[in-house]
């Protein structure tokens, strides 16, 4: 009994002493034994490792590609044009002894970058017009940051991957006078193309116009050819009519007078009964109009 009360803080002990000795690197790590703050040990495989218990103690550096968001930042361009640029970068820890003597942790690694992509962005970016901002030209110039933030990012034991820009954008101000400008040419787009359709109509109406005239003239025209030959044709079929029967072309005639002379009309007559007018009355037609 005795023993075993020895033998159990022992045992505590021990326990204590192997879980401060060892510790575990995952895959996606890599880590730095500290001993009072001093680097010892530079470890960038998984797996089980050991340490002094006590004295010594892990910083645990994250091995993958990380992204870095940078806030949006304004940026003038070479024509005076400015321009909010909202970019990203990714990046990667490539030498832990050097990171952790110069920035010591990622939080501090990020306002570094941070800051020296930002410097970079207004400058390569302020040497170049608008235009060339936005065309396809502007993926040199991200190239040309990239090498500038690596070069810097070394001292930091950091290897850029890829700077890039998600968006840029005008300012609120610069954007609200861009479209009102686009507004008013759109404006003075459609009203130039509302007074060409007007002109356009106004010729197509004057040449419709002309067009009825010449053809209502034309019409006329050969109406009164035609009536002109009806007419001409009439009076040859009177002229031969009379030439053959004088009497019956008398009678007709008279009957055309008879039809203009009495039916409608308020006009009165007042003839001889013995008249010319009604000698195709007959003897009876005038003993009644004498009775």
């Amino acid at each position: 009994m005795k023993i075993s009360k020895l033998f159990l803080p022992v045992v505590v002990v021990l326990g204590v002493v192997a879980f401060q000795s060892i510790f575990i690197v995952q895959e996606i790590n890599q880590a730095i034994v500290l001993q009072f703050g001093d680097p010892k040990k530079i470890i960038k495989k998984s797996g089980i490792n050991f340490k002094l218990p006590f004295i010594q103690n892990v910083a645990y550096l994250d091995k993958r590609v990380l992204n870095l968001d940078n806030p949006p930042e304004e940026v003038i361009a070479a024509d005076q044009k400015r321009l909010i640029v909202d970019a990203f970068a990714r990046f990667k820890i490539v030498d832990p002894l050097k990171f952790y003597i110069s920035v010591g942790n990622e939080r501090v690694a990020r306002q570094r970058l941070a800051t020296i992509i930002n410097s970079r962005i207004r400058g390569v970016l302020g040497r170049q017009e608008l235009a060339t901002l936005l065309s396809t030209d502007r993926a040199k110039q991200m190239s040309i940051i990239q090498n500038d933030v690596n070069e810097e990012a070394k001292s930091f034991g950091i290897t850029i991957v890829d700077v890039r820009i998600k968006r840029a954008d005008l300012p609120q101000a610069n954007s609200e006078a861009i479209y009102a400008r686009m507004q008013t040419e759109r404006q003075r787009e459609a009203k130039e193309f509302r007074a060409q359709g007007a002109e356009a109509a106004t010729k197509i109406k004057s040449t419709a116009d002309k067009e009825v005239t010449v053809i209502l003239a034309n019409a006329k025209k050969k109406s009164e050819i035609m009536k002109g030959e009806g007419d001409g044709q009439r009076n040859n079929i009177f002229a031969s009519a009379f030439g053959k029967d004088p009497q019956f072309f008398s009678f007709y005639r008279a009957m055309q007078s008879y039809e203009k002379s009495l039916i409608g009309g308020d006009t009165s007559l007042i003839l001889s009964p013995d008249s010319d007018f009604f000698k195709f009355f007959g003897k009876s037609g005038v003993a009644n109009k004498k009775q």
